[in-house]
């Protein structure tokens, strides 16, 4: 079914709305969440609730990418989940992985120092991105916001991991200058 007429079912508050969403994005999301949280029942869980938030932000959203709506919210859900949980115990997962190769790039002061306007630094890197090759950007991404495996990553871009690791770490690198020219604190 096309994204559209699931979009209008939610608007006619439709349940057979959430099926659908689940029968075409399920995997997706269950990917997404799995990504970050590294367990199943876990990231069952958030796509759940994903179905449910989307229910009660549709309307009076109408997202014009249904499936970009829907991994962000699994994204900040499934973000929400694993920090819960983790205030308890650390556990290993792409999430937590990807974050400490990131660190570098953040800045390393104190709470109050690194409220930086969010915004700013969002278009900074989205900017320092627009720069890259489609491989070094997609890769990025599939990384820092899909938080896919690095296996992963060389296998949809037929790469060698030692590629794929290679070029996270000059992107990193590359994010960290362009972000202190920017006048980023790092």
């Amino acid at each position: 079914m096309q994204d559209d007429r699931i979009v209008a079912m939610y608007w006619q508050r439709d349940e057979a709305a959430i099926r659908e969403t689940e029968e075409k994005y399920g995997s997706y999301l269950l990917k997404i969440a799995y990504n970050i949280l590294f367990d199943l029942e876990d990231s069952k869980e958030s796509v759940n609730d994903t179905y449910m938030k989307a229910w009660d932000s549709i309307p009076p959203h109408k997202p014009c990418i249904l499936s970009s709506y829907l991994g962000k919210i699994t994204r900040q859900l499934s973000i929400d989940i694993f920090r819960t949980r983790n205030r308890i115990k650390r556990r290993a997962s792409e999430y937590a992985v990807s974050l400490d190769e990131l660190k570098d790039c953040i800045s390393s002061g104190n709470v109050t120092e690194q409220e930086v306007d969010l915004h700013l630094l969002a278009d900074a890197i989205n900017s320092y991105l627009g720069t890259l090759s489609r491989d070094a950007r997609t890769t990025f991404v599939g990384r820092y916001y899909y938080m896919d495996s690095i296996k992963e990553i060389a296998s949809y871009h037929n790469m060698s991991v030692p590629k794929v690791k290679s070029m996270l770490h000059r992107t990193r690198i590359g994010l960290k200058g362009y972000l202190k020219k920017e006048g980023f604190n790092i």
